[in-house]
């Protein structure tokens, strides 16, 4: 397993240098190795999910912390998701890339798997959305957050990835305030890149996922879209009192765009939330949107 792993850099603070020295000597580290409880201290809940809990941890002979989710196996089984966990471990463990939430290792005991996830110490997206003034983010810090989660989505399509499930509860926050994209429990790796399984959250769902249609990684783009209008409203364009009403809006593109929106912003969004799928532009297109680079300038 990959918990210990040192990147190449003409300087390191010292800290930073006898940490990594500490993981060089590492019995785990370029070698295999059985992790287990016994090689972490647990401390306080972070957090609190359907199947168990978050904690953070600290990895007792180095001092490296992370973010250990814990989650029982009586409960995966009562709800039959056993595979979905697997396949979840089996794409993040995969995945490197500095706005994607690193699943650096796991293990499990009689009762209880473990997860020893990156650490991304101001935790859920969501709760700072609701925090903010007005329960939105200015059009500054929206564009940079969209810039970075575009970048982790393209990361994942090149490596024949959908995610499936954008929403501010699926992404994190560092401590200096960058995205790290999380929770790939819908997440597909396909090399067809054609799949027609209904998945999600109600709000984001693409119209093609409604209707009940093949669809491909553009559904990242739509859900992107979503998140973009989100950030700067506070809640997503078809949010409806039902689900059917739900689903008439997304297929009418039943938008409202707040006065004040900018105009740049509306073009972003407008051209993430297109039918057919295949009018939707590009992540890289995203990130280099005239609005985005204006706003993180």
């Amino acid at each position: 397993m990959d918990l210990f792993e040192t990147t190449d850099g003409d300087s390191i603070h010292s800290d930073v240098l006898m940490q990594t020295i500490k993981m060089m000597q590492h019995p785990a580290y370029g070698n295999p190795y059985e992790w287990s409880t016994q090689d972490f201290d647990v401390g306080r809940a972070l957090g609190r999910g359907k199947f168990g809990r978050v904690y953070i941890a600290r990895e007792r002979e180095t001092g490296f912390m992370v973010a250990m989710k814990i989650m029982f196996k009586s409960q995966l089984t009562k709800w039959n998701v056993e595979k979905q966990l697997l396949r979840e471990i089996e794409i993040q463990s995969r995945l490197k890339h500095p706005h994607i939430l690193r699943l650096y290792t796991w293990f499990h005991d009689d009762r209880r798997i473990y997860l020893a996830l990156e650490l991304a110490a101001q935790g859920e997206l969501y709760k700072h959305l609701k925090a903010a003034p007005k329960g939105r983010f200015d059009e500054p810090r929206s564009a940079r957050y969209v810039s970075q989660v575009a970048d982790a989505l393209n990361y994942c399509h090149a490596n024949n990835v959908i995610h499936r499930d954008l929403k501010p509860e699926n992404i994190l926050l560092t401590d200096d305030d960058n995205i790290k994209l999380a929770d790939f429990g819908w997440s597909a790796h396909t090399k067809s890149n054609k799949r027609k399984t209904m998945c999600g959250t109600l709000d984001y769902l693409p119209p093609e996922m409604v209707d009940g249609k093949m669809y491909d990684d553009s559904v990242d783009q739509w859900c992107l879209g979503i998140l973009c209008y989100e950030f700067l409203v506070g809640n997503p364009p078809f949010e409806s009192q039902t689900t059917q009403h739900t689903y008439d809006k997304i297929r009418r593109l039943d938008i409202v765009y707040p006065k004040h929106m900018s105009s740049g912003a509306i073009n972003l969004i407008s051209k993430l939330l297109r039918i057919p799928s295949s009018y939707r532009i590009s992540l890289r297109d995203v990130m280099n949107h005239p609005w985005v680079v204006q706003m993180k300038m």
